[in-house]
């Protein structure tokens, strides 16, 4: 029977791409269909039974995680599993301590439903941001709620430096989280750079790094699991997660150092053939312009990213140091200078992304950027220079993360990793944790 229910399902999927006749052979088959290529679906459906187990234990483990608590009998009902299969893999899960079970409020007459929920402690995540001038470090609990955050500042670009530096925290968060279950569950770096798609470092214009493997240089000496990934993926990957956009096309751009384009569509990242794709800062706006660390003249980084702000603002005002609440200052008092600054950058922020725009056609559109949080009308003054017929998108959005987008994408990136999930939906409490920023 289970023979010619899989040969009849990878049949459908062959011929007619037909996801919803497939979803009554397998109930779990819409979580993972839109992820898998004909090869990994094929594989998947006519191998064995555990193929299938591995399929509803991802499900249910994202249904668990995205209701917060629920019980068996919910849980039956959102997947379509029978609830032999959900107390069978409840019980797994309760074994390996992934979940726990408590009992919820009930005001009725009766037994109180036991819930499930996953056990937030039972292993921790590490996020790495490699920017140009510091790293920031951020441990999550299971849920990917932030626990811990330092930032070091980098005094160096030494590639062997760095490495050192990183294995030594690295080590440091392993022996803190040495008491759970599953400990230190792995490490996402974000690299503010080209990332090949087997995530060796192909190049990092900052540093000027070529062609290096941070992943096997970490992993061989700490014993984790490392991943590398760019960080604009990331914070595309984090709006998905803890913003829940119903989006199968969303854009991410960072503006930062440089600036970094984070690409979904159809729900997966878009990477390119190699996984250069979304290196938008290099896209040339002014021929013969300003000269950029990649080599070309004019990219648009060297006009548009915060960095590059800063550093005009600076001479304007003859400031060697300016902070964000010089800029929020100035912007409040309507100094003339940042203002007609602001209004220069922002003409030349949407060169790029009416291309962008041009380009992809997205739902969602998200700017990560902290300086723009700084200055009330940023949306209403980009939006009047997106006038174009041609040009469309549904939503634009300025990021409630800022800087911490790159960090969250992180951990929630180490948590799919170590769950082995395809779809991760996460609560992260942005005026709580403005708050203790504060405190």
């Amino acid at each position: 029977m289970f023979t010619k229910q899989t040969n009849y399902l990878y049949n459908i999927i062959k011929q007619n791409k037909n996801q919803s006749i497939c979803s009554t052979v397998f109930p779990a088959f819409d979580y993972f269909y839109k992820e898998k290529n004909d090869k990994e679906v094929h594989d998947m459906v006519t191998g064995d039974a555990s193929f299938i187990k591995k399929i509803n234990r991802s499900l249910i483990i994202s249904k668990i995680i995205e209701h917060g608590m629920i019980s068996r009998a919910d849980l039956a009902k959102i997947t379509g599993l029978n609830k032999a299969t959900i107390s069978v893999q409840a019980a797994e899960l309760l074994a390996e301590e992934l979940i726990v079970e408590t009992q919820a409020e009930h005001k009725n007459l009766g037994r109180r439903p036991i819930m499930l929920s996953i056990n937030k402690q039972a292993g921790f995540a590490l996020g790495i941001d490699l920017d140009k001038d510091n790293i920031t470090f951020t441990l999550s609990d299971i849920n990917g709620t932030p626990l811990d955050t330092q930032t070091i500042v980098m005094e160096t670009s030494d590639y062997q430096l760095i490495v050192k530096l990183l294995r030594e925290q690295i080590t440091n968060y392993k022996e803190k989280c040495s008491h759970a279950r599953y400990g230190l569950i792995g490490v996402v770096i974000g690299i503010h750079g080209i990332v090949n798609n087997d995530e060796t470092i192909y190049f990092v214009p900052y540093h000027q790094w070529h062609h290096k493997d941070l992943k096997m240089d970490l992993e061989n000496e700490t014993g984790i699991k490392i991943f590398v990934e760019n960080n604009a993926n990331l914070c595309s990957f984090a709006e998905i997660v803890y913003k829940h956009y119903q989006s199968e096309n969303l854009l991410s751009l960072s503006l930062y150092s440089g600036i970094g384009l984070g690409i979904m569509v159809n729900g997966k990242l878009l990477k390119g053939c190699d996984g250069y794709a979304g290196e938008i800062g290099h896209m040339i706006i002014v021929p013969d312009g300003l000269p950029c660390t990649c080599g070309n003249l004019g990219c648009w980084e060297q006009y548009a990213s915060e960095s590059s702000f800063i550093k005009k603002l600076s001479e304007s005002h003859n400031q060697r140091d300016v902070s964000s609440e010089d800029i929020h200052h100035w912007l409040q008092a309507k100094d003339p200078i940042t203002s007609k600054q602001m209004e220069e950058y922002i003409k030349l922020l949407t060169i790029g992304l009416n291309n962008i725009i041009n380009l992809y056609n997205p739902e969602i559109l998200v700017i990560n950027s902290e300086l723009l949080q700084l200055y009330p009308d940023a949306l209403t003054e980009i939006k009047k220079h997106l006038s174009s017929t041609v040009g469309h998108y549904r939503k634009l959005l300025i990021s409630d993360f800022g800087k911490e987008a790159c960090i969250l994408g992180a951990c929630a990136l180490a948590i799919k990793n170590f769950l082995d999930v395809s779809e991760l939906s996460l609560e992260f409490d942005i005026a709580k944790r403005f708050a203790e920023s504060l405190s």
